[in-house]
């Protein structure tokens, strides 16, 4: 995994949720892309790192973090790369949420949005 830049890591960043993270009992490729990966490889990927993160009981936390952090690469808290590119795009660069709780404030709907059954493709 690349190196996250330090001037994105929040200065309130704290790391001890990712000790309980559902992720770190499954493979960890399933939350990065392999180079180049497009179309279904990649969708079913990201659904299967969505799944892990939709029972996880730290996703929140996670998720706050990786918008806070802008974090480039992977699925946090059920967000993939282009579900956080969307929420970058939303916030005004000026008031970027920047304290713990504030990227969940600012995108909360879609956090839930990124593992509910649509977005998992569960159909009814």
């Amino acid at each position: 995994m690349p190196q996250q830049p330090l001037a994105q890591v929040p200065d309130d960043a704290t790391w001890f949720w990712q000790e309980q993270g559902a992720c770190r009992s499954v493979d960890p490729t399933w939350f990065f892309h392999p180079q180049n990966e497009r179309g279904l490889p990649r969708l079913r990927r990201d659904r299967q790192a969505k799944a892990v993160c939709a029972s996880c009981s730290v996703r929140l936390e996670c998720a706050d973090y990786a918008i806070r952090a802008r974090e480039p690469y992977g699925v946090w808290g059920g967000l993939t790369e282009e579900d956080r590119e969307r929420i970058y795009r939303r916030l005004d660069s000026r008031h970027y949420p920047r304290d713990r709780g504030e990227g969940l404030r600012a995108a909360g709907a879609d956090v839930d949005r990124a593992i509910s059954p649509g977005a998992l493709g569960i159909t009814a």
